[in-house]
């Protein structure tokens, strides 16, 4: 069992990179730049610089030792000189020289130089000077920050996000996405705030679906072909026709603005969760028990269920303890594929209904573009299916003896 864990575990360390690699390719690579969308086109060049180094987005990608920086513009040939950018005849100087002024203060620099079709890099460190060099063959210039370590990268940073030692107490830090870019708030302090109502709301959700679920699906089972079975199977497929958007708002209208039973907005007690609640069992309980429904069928028709019916066992013990037990490794790989959920709630049912977990977090996050509270929930999400899948192995082999681990 312990090598069976310790393997496991490793290979859940080697799923979470990749995971934490194609989050990192779609939100620091494929999203663009996190400053300019915040600041906007009309920020100062200084305004993104510091913004920039703050989240990291100057790094390099994976290895390197050159950053991005606004302190000296760019420039391509044939474009209007930016500010900052000017071409001129210095004093004693034949030719035009393209002359490049620090927008701040910045100490050391390199250039990447395009003349000609070839590339050439130079560092150098302007002590309060600007940048000259001629504009003859020049097609473009690049200026980058350059730092002393070259793995200080973003992907380095993405992974210390998850998990970093560090010589103060507590030495191991896990989950410290450091802050969101519009509100400046620290994002384990979000995550934490937010688990409470989204497990508040899913756990009710999680049971009802998973205890109704299962005694449909019994009933219709035990009917196999008959009047309920037929009735049981034809409101699932249409509960799960149905949907999810549309019940929620025809349960906030009709139950909660035209009855008035319940309340359609706001956390402030259980009076609040049961619309919701109702609303997400009877979302989900449609594929519950159509899928139990199938598996215990199947099982129904197995040699040793006959053979305990023709004992003459009661149909309880028949049904709850031999076709449940047998059926458990089914349950248990549904069961475990929603415990995530318990922890980052549902999009649409805290939005709609003002519920301040997770998922009303991410919905807040995707309005106002903050990317990094996004990649920490996707992470934060990944990071629970792991886990629950590890779990749910070791579930496998205590509901069914057959099952060796080793």
């Amino acid at each position: 069992m312990l090598n069976f864990i310790i393997r496991r575990t490793l290979y859940s360390v080697l799923i979470l990179l990749g995971v934490v690699l194609l989050t990192f390719v779609l939100f620091n690579v494929a999203a663009g730049d996190p400053a300019a969308a915040v600041l906007g086109k009309n920020a100062r060049p200084e305004e993104v610089d510091s913004l920039r180094r703050e989240l990291g987005a100057d790094l390099p990608l994976f290895y390197g030792r050159y950053c991005k920086t606004e302190a000296l513009p760019s420039w391509k040939a044939g474009e209007a000189p930016q500010p900052g950018v000017s071409i001129s005849e210095p004093d004693g100087i034949k030719g035009p020289y393209l002359v490049v002024t620090p927008q701040f203060e910045l100490p050391e620099y390199a250039c990447r130089t395009v003349r000609s079709g070839q590339t050439d890099y130079t560092e150098f460190t302007l002590d309060g000077e600007p940048f000259r060099t001629p504009v003859t063959g020049l097609e473009e210039i690049t200026f980058y920050r350059i730092q002393e370590s070259p793995w200080n990268s973003q992907f380095l940073r993405a992974v210390k996000e998850i998990v970093s030692f560090t010589p103060e107490f507590p030495y191991l830090r896990i989950l410290d996405f450091g802050k969101t870019i519009t509100t400046r708030e620290p994002i384990s302090t979000i995550l934490l705030r937010g688990v409470w109502p989204s497990l508040c709301l899913m756990l009710p959700i999680f049971l009802g679906e998973l205890v109704i679920g299962l005694a449909l699906a019994l009933v219709a089972a035990a009917f196999k072909d008959t009047l309920i079975d037929r009735a049981l199977v034809l409101v699932s497929v249409a509960g799960m026709s149905v949907s999810y958007l549309v019940v929620i708002i025809f349960a906030q209208w009709f139950l909660g603005y035209y009855y008035d039973l319940f309340p359609v907005w706001g956390f402030e007690g259980i009076a609040y969760l049961c619309l919701p609640v109702l609303v997400g069992i009877l979302c989900g309980i449609g594929g519950n028990v159509r899928f139990y429904r199938t598996v215990f069928v199947n099982e129904l028709r197995r040699e040793y269920l006959r053979t305990a019916a023709a004992k003459g066992l009661s149909p309880f013990r028949v049904y709850g303890k031999h076709l449940l037990r047998n059926a458990a490794i089914q349950i248990i790989t549904r069961a475990s594929a929603a415990l995530p959920f318990l922890f980052t709630g549902s999009l649409l049912l805290e939005s709609f209904f003002g519920i301040p977990g997770l998922g009303f977090a991410g919905v807040d996050a995707l309005y106002n573009s903050d990317l990094q509270l996004l990649k920490a929930l996707v992470i934060t999400s990944a990071i629970l299916f792991v886990v629950m899948n590890l779990l749910a192995d070791l579930a496998y082999a205590w509901a069914d003896p057959r099952i060796r681990l080793e």
